[in-house]
């Protein structure tokens, strides 16, 4: 049996800009380049991380437009133009934002893996001003998904930043 090995016609690059973490970006990237895969190997953002790779875990949220979204089913060519803020955006220099220091606060991780990613996604539940309360703020996360369980102390983190704010509900 032989094999023949032909030669493949080079992948056209795609021009795309994104601003990501307030820094605006020009990028050349394949068409099938995901947005999680151009933060974490273009761009060397390895905070948000590649979970399940499927969009079911939430491992890979970041805010888009300042929306949560799963980064790994987003083609980055689509989003040519957008705001990307990924967990290393979201502190002032050496300040925390206040989730991040809030799930310091109430030890709301174990082995860290998901706390990109939920924290993320609860800076866009806050702005979002739809969870008030407790049962809320867990259908709203619920697509952040924590293998170890830290659950109870994720929502109380989110529960600080909420009770924190100025024009927090009543």
């Amino acid at each position: 049996m032989s094999i023949s090995v032909t030669a493949s016609a080079p992948v056209e690059r795609i021009a795309i800009s994104l601003t990501v973490n307030g820094e605006r970006r020009q990028l050349e990237i394949a068409p099938w380049t995901t947005l999680l895969d151009l933060l974490r190997e273009d761009l060397g953002l390895t905070g948000t991380k590649k979970g399940c790779d499927q969009g079911q875990c939430g491992a890979c949220t970041v805010l888009l437009d300042r929306k949560r979204v799963n980064s790994c089913l987003m083609l980055a060519v689509v989003k040519d133009g957008s705001d990307v803020t990924t967990i290393e955006g979201l502190s002032t220099g050496a300040v925390l934002h206040p989730l991040q220091q809030a799930f310091i606060d109430q030890d709301a991780f174990q082995c860290g893996y998901c706390t990109p990613g939920q924290i993320c996604s609860a800076v866009a539940l806050i702005q979002e001003g739809r969870a008030r309360t407790r049962e809320e703020i867990r259908e709203l996360m619920s697509g952040n998904l924590c293998r170890c369980g830290a659950y109870v102390n994720i929502v109380a983190a989110i529960e600080q930043v909420l009770a924190a704010r100025p024009e927090k509900q009543p």
